[in-house]
């Protein structure tokens, strides 16, 4: 058996010990290796509670009452100590550190409508003055309404000029284009005359370029009613485009295809990045498209409800990308989705 007396002299001196080093720890580093030392599970004063067996039983409870008071005062003498350090610490940096508390605070930062849906308000503005009233349609669409109510029947070969994502469920598709809403909002109104735009997301699975994304905004308008003309038509889009760009902007109209629309053109706006002269975003052209137009195919009139032969229309679909590169001289049409904090806090 081990003497009790001996286990007794050697919980003071471990607490002498102990405290005499705690007297030289003055920072918090050193505070805590004594911790470790004094306090851990390897400490001195734990080895003594590992060792009570080998005590008689009469002295066992003397002897664990008085371990279990040296490792109380240890640890009351470490917390008196910590707090003292960090007191000092505190001190220290406030002495030490200057702080201006005149200063101004910083300023936070606010959030911003981003450059494209700035566009979309300014042109939304120019069409409610232009008397066209907004019509929102779904981004996932049916085969049906997509292609083949809009005269893009199966296996037709004009649609091969859309890159469309099709999704698991058969028949149903992203939107490669807002055209389906012409279908719903002629099924809706007729046969009252129609005046609308349609903006919304369009999707499209195609190489992404300076002036090409798989997924952009657009804005489709549609006017249906009796004696509509391509005068009519391209007046609205010359009217259009000068409320957008200016008095002095230079326009053009080209002859295209597309299969809701006979007959059909493409408008050109002179590219404002290069003036004219050529430029990696209107490919050296010095025109840069921003709508395909046209009159509305009898057969989408048809689908419709309409009448082709008493109703007639003119359709168009704008790039709201296009005209943001335009009015701000952008080079890069992926900007708009890079999320890039530099390019979008300067609008």
């Amino acid at each position: 058996m081990t003497d009790d007396n001996n286990l007794l002299r050697q919980l003071e001196t471990i607490q002498a010990d102990a405290l005499k080093a705690l007297e030289t720890a003055a920072d918090e580093s050193s505070l805590q290796t004594w911790r470790t030392a004094y306090l851990g599970r390897s400490a001195p004063v734990m080895n003594i509670f590992s060792r009570l067996g080998e005590v008689s039983k009469e002295e066992r409870p003397i002897i664990g009452q008085r371990a279990n008071q040296v490792k109380q005062a240890l640890e009351a003498a470490f917390e008196t100590s910590f707090t003292t350090v960090k007191e000092a610490a505190l001190q220290h940096s406030l002495t030490t550190q200057k702080l201006d508390v005149t200063l101004p605070g910083r300023p936070q930062s606010h959030g911003r409508l981003h450059p494209v849906t700035q566009t979309l308000r300014e042109i939304y503005a120019v069409l409610a003055e232009m008397g066209f009233q907004i019509y929102r349609t779904r981004d996932v669409e049916t085969d049906e309404m997509n292609f083949e109510l809009v005269n893009i029947p199966a296996h037709h070969p004009a649609r091969d000029m859309w890159d469309t994502f099709h999704m698991t469920t058969p028949g149903v598709l992203l939107r490669t284009h807002t055209s389906p809403g012409q279908v719903r909002a002629m099924r809706q109104y007729n046969p009252d005359p129609i005046r609308i735009a349609l903006p919304g997301m369009c999707y499209r699975y195609e190489q992404i370029s300076a002036r090409s994304e798989i997924q952009f905004h657009q804005v489709e308008l549609l006017t249906v009613g009796r004696n509509i003309t391509f005068g009519d038509l391209k007046g609205t889009l010359e009217d259009f485009a000068r409320r957008m760009y200016g008095d002095n902007v230079r326009t053009r109209l080209r002859p295209s295809y597309f299969p809701f629309t006979e007959p059909s053109a493409e408008m050109d706006v002179e590219c404002f990045v290069c003036g004219g002269k050529g430029c990696p975003i209107c490919k050296g052209a010095g025109w840069l498209e921003i709508l395909g137009c046209g009159m509305v195919h009898p057969t989408v009139l048809k689908n419709g409800g309409y009448d082709p032969t008493v109703y007639s229309g003119y359709a168009a679909g704008m790039g709201v990308e296009r005209i943001s590169i335009l009015r701000h001289k952008i080079e890069d049409i992926r900007y708009f989705w890079g999320n890039d904090v530099r390019f979008l806090e300067q609008f």
